[in-house]
């Protein structure tokens, strides 16, 4: 199926004049093609409405946080994406600034595969089990739950399918998927995961014992975090943030609810360039 309509999502700090988003957006209209930009937060949620699975692109000029913030806006809609990479090396961003002709070139003339990742969704309760008014969101690449200020400890329990797995005390939590394993859950100390697996994984930050590891779950188990009030009596300072979206505060007693999301992201990929390609240049860059 051939795709018709385009929408640009760019990095700000990266696009300021829009210079690069501008000629992407002549070539495409060149070629019979419908383009637009959506430049400002109001425009990205406009074009939110109108993106359709298999008839549109979203075209993101940046880095995989760009990837990521187009990860959100696409969720549920079943568009494709192809990031073009303007920062360093990335994992989720396909193609490199330099070669961007040709890769549109490919991709209008059919010739791209697309590989759907899978996502998380959560959302927070308090201790009668009643959810937070908007605390709730979807991640491609993790569910984060840290110490908001200062340097307490953050003690929590996590069960798994209603079963208690493990008490932590640690500066935090990373819940990933496996698109997720080489950010945050990485710089931690989690294991590299083969990005289209389906899994989940849990790695505490900065764990207070010697035998806290990375726990590798499946997909379909549901993982509940509870939030045990500090011992000192002051009030818990925690946060619980989706793909860096925005924190979440958390109290005593609340539990952070988390499934794979019912959607996946989709990624379009041109290249036959391997994961451990992409891993072996990053770790030798």
């Amino acid at each position: 199926m051939s795709i018709e309509r385009f929408f640009i999502i760019a990095n700000r700090d990266k696009d300021k004049k829009q210079l690069f988003s501008r000629e992407i957006e002549a070539f495409l209209k060149e070629r019979g093609k419908r383009c637009c930009i959506a430049y400002t937060d109001e425009e990205r949620q406009q074009m939110r409405d109108q993106l359709r699975s298999g008839l549109d692109c979203l075209l993101v000029l940046g880095g995989d946080g760009t990837v990521l913030e187009a990860a959100h806006l696409a969720a549920g809609t079943g568009t494709p994406i192809l990031g073009i990479n303007l920062g360093k090396l990335g994992y989720l961003a396909e193609v490199e600034s330099h070669n961007w002709e040709a890769a549109l070139q490919r991709v209008l003339g059919g010739g791209y595969e697309i590989e759907s990742r899978m996502m998380l969704e959560g959302f927070v309760s308090d201790r009668e089990r009643r959810v937070y008014p908007d605390a709730y969101g979807q991640a491609l690449n993790d569910i984060v739950i840290t110490r908001s200020r200062g340097l307490q400890v953050l003690d929590f329990n996590v069960s798994v399918d209603g079963q208690f797995l493990n008490r932590f005390s640690a500066d935090g939590v990373i819940v990933a998927t496996a698109t997720g394993s080489t950010a945050y859950s990485m710089s931690a100390g989690g294991p590299i995961v083969e990005p289209k697996a389906r899994l989940i994984l849990l790695t505490p930050i900065s764990p207070h014992t010697l035998n806290s590891r990375s726990i590798v779950l499946s997909a379909d188990d549901r993982i509940t975090i509870e939030m045990i009030p500090p011992r000192s009596g002051r009030p818990l300072e925690a946060e619980c943030d989706f793909d860096g979206g925005g924190a979440i505060p958390l109290h005593g007693g609340d539990r952070v609810n988390i499934t794979s999301a019912g959607g996946t992201t989709r990624l379009i990929r041109l290249s036959h360039r391997s994961f451990l390609e992409t891993l072996h240049k990053k770790i030798t860059s």
